[in-house]
């Protein structure tokens, strides 16, 4: 494996039927972590067509870890009836650092970013314009473009212990 990709499932804090066959991993409201219906090393292969397709442009070698929640979110000031809360996000954090180590990996731009990074670097790709995550609604002073380092320095505090 090569990187996890961090997202948001859109939804409501237990995932959905579908978020189970585009994630290799959901983080639900209290923070327990799930397994999709694909392993991570599915993804080394996407040419068969069995895999968590959760990074249009970038699945190959990526890990989908998402977050259950941000159903009706537009924008920081209208963020919908489920943000993710701070159980969920510790829980994603501390379980990407575990991730990490499985898989002799680093925390690195590289090696963690969010769905709305890899639109930015992958603009002509589906992933181009995501939202997720651009925003930590217990953290509301973080921008869109600091969400990333943000979650790579919380990710690295875990990774470290």
């Amino acid at each position: 494996m090569k990187r996890i990709i961090l997202h948001w499932t859109g939804g409501k804090y237990t995932p959905s039927s579908t978020d189970f066959e585009h994630y290799h991993f959901l983080v639900d409201k209290c923070g327990d972590i799930l397994k999709g219906k694909y392993t991570p090393e599915d993804n080394l292969n996407c040419n068969d067509g069995k895999y968590a397709a959760h990074c249009g442009g970038f699945n190959t070698g990526s890990i989908g870890l998402s977050i259950c929640a941000m159903w009706g979110y537009q924008s920081p000031k209208h963020i919908g009836d489920y943000p993710f809360v701070r159980v969920q996000g510790e829980a994603a954090w501390s379980y990407c650092a575990t991730l990490l180590k499985k898989y002799n990996l680093k925390p690195s731009k590289d090696t963690v970013m969010t769905h709305y990074e890899v639109g930015k670097m992958l603009p002509k790709s589906t992933s181009a314009g995501k939202i997720d995550i651009t925003y930590i609604p217990y953290e509301p002073t973080i921008s869109a473009d600091e969400a990333g380092d943000y979650i790579r320095n919380k990710v690295r505090w875990y990774y470290e212990r």
